[in-house]
């Protein structure tokens, strides 16, 4: 099962003079994970890199920002594929030290950073979620509401029309079952729309 984590954390590492401020933290996709980025350099103008690796959505980057080809983000990338995480992004800021680690210090560097910050970091299984709608006549809004409510969903939209159609989201393993309980409970009136 993939995890992702539940709040950002922080390290930081001195190794021979250069030092190494990594992150890890909970990320939804590529273009929250470049705004960050583009964050930490407002707020380490001084940086010589800041190197990142990001697995989202399907999705994966690993830059290594000036550092020779494959020292810091792919290592970065691999550290986070081996802890099975999903939705996180890491990132490193380096300040050079003036003493060169040569390919191995930087790799060893890098893993090191984001390893030291996942060791303090709570991680949290990643529940997939399924999007339902469903339009009922208006005489069973009260009892579509009670029953998501009662499931513990978040409702994520309502439009009042012929029919009232109702937007939520379940996690996966639960969506079938409620289906059918709905289908049971609106004896055949419920409509369900791009779902199922």
């Amino acid at each position: 099962m993939p995890y992702t984590l539940h709040a950002p954390v922080h390290s930081e590492l001195i190794i021979k003079k250069s030092r190494f401020i990594g992150c890890v933290q909970p990320m939804a996709d590529r273009a929250g994970a470049q705004a960050v980025v583009d964050a930490l350099w407002r707020q380490h103008p001084g940086a010589a890199h800041v190197c990142w690796a990001l697995l989202a959505g399907g999705q994966s980057a690993a830059v290594d920002d000036g550092e020779p080809g494959g020292t810091a983000g792919r290592p970065m990338l691999d550290v986070l594929r081996h802890q099975d995480l999903e939705g996180v992004l890491a990132t490193v800021v380096r300040y050079f030290g003036g003493v060169k680690l040569g390919a191995g210090g930087l790799v060893r560097a890098y893993t090191d950073s984001v390893a030291q910050a996942l060791l303090q970091a709570e991680k949290v299984p990643l529940v997939r979620t399924r999007s339902l709608r469903c339009s009922v006549p208006y005489a069973l809004e009260g009892l579509l509401r009670r029953e998501i409510a009662a499931a513990g969903a978040p409702l994520l939209d309502v439009a009042h029309a012929a029919l009232v159609t109702l937007q939520w989201s379940l996690p996966e393993p639960e969506a079938e079952a409620f289906v059918a309980r709905i289908n049971d409970l609106c004896q055949g009136r419920a409509g369900w729309l791009d779902a199922q």
